[in-house]
């Protein structure tokens, strides 16, 4: 029996311009899209003139619905996953599928494509060469314990934050990590007000305390020094 194939598709974390032209193809070729919101996904692919069966595939229902999924796809159909912006299966739905998919021998094929973290790491101005990706801290439990393993940590550290809960953060890195830690929090990227705030924690705090809170972010944080490190 021919397996079909599953495409891992990234869209557009702000600008639309932001989608490759094979992902284009690719969308417009597959037999069905997993959609983590059909509403959000729908305006992109009208945007771009695509009519596809849009099915959805959120944190909600992806382990129980990855099932008709890997049905569909074993029987020789070829689907598209997408999630609301960036690439799927960071910080967002597509875990569950992909893993059943390779289990059951069906091929899995990832696009290059947008992401947050990628161009909020590069414009922080700190070393890109070594970093630690941290995804969404906790939001409660653990969330301590989270900060203090990055106390020690050398290499440069990325996480995403929602702006509920973006003062929080900068107030527990400012308690934790100390208010002379460099960090880097870029917002809206790609969006029309996109923007880079960059200096100490407390620098950082006090910013966004005046202007407000508006966006998803990404907070990348100077990894201590080993001169520092001996130190303590």
């Amino acid at each position: 029996m021919h397996l079909g194939k599953l495409y891992i598709i990234p869209t557009p974390v702000g600008n639309l311009e932001d989608i490759t032209l094979r992902a284009l193809r690719i969308l417009k070729e597959v037999d069905f899209i997993l959609a983590e919101d059909t509403r959000t996904t729908g305006f992109l692919l009208q945007h771009y003139g695509i009519q596809k069966p849009l099915r959805s595939n959120h944190k909600f229902n992806e382990h129980k619905a990855s099932e008709q999924w890997l049905y569909q796809l074993q029987a020789g159909e070829t689907a598209a996953l997408v999630s609301d912006a960036g690439t799927p299966g960071i910080s967002d739905p597509g875990f569950f599928l992909v893993r059943a998919c390779v289990e059951a021998g069906v091929e899995v094929e990832c696009l290059p494509g947008a992401t947050a973290l990628i161009p909020a790491l590069v414009v922080s101005g700190f070393p890109t060469d070594s970093f630690v990706f941290e995804g969404f801290l906790p939001h409660k439990k653990g969330r301590k314990t989270a900060w203090e393993k990055l106390l020690h940590e050398e290499r440069t550290v990325a996480f995403y934050e929602s702006p509920h809960r973006l003062m929080k953060a900068l107030e527990e890195c400012e308690q934790i990590l100390g208010p002379g830690r460099m960090i880097s929090v870029s917002r809206e990227i790609s969006k029309k007000f996109e923007e880079t705030v960059r200096g100490s924690v407390t620098e950082v705090k006090q910013h966004f305390t005046e202007k407000g809170i508006k966006g998803e972010f990404v907070i990348i944080v100077k990894g201590i020094s080993k001169k520092d490190k001996k130190q303590e």
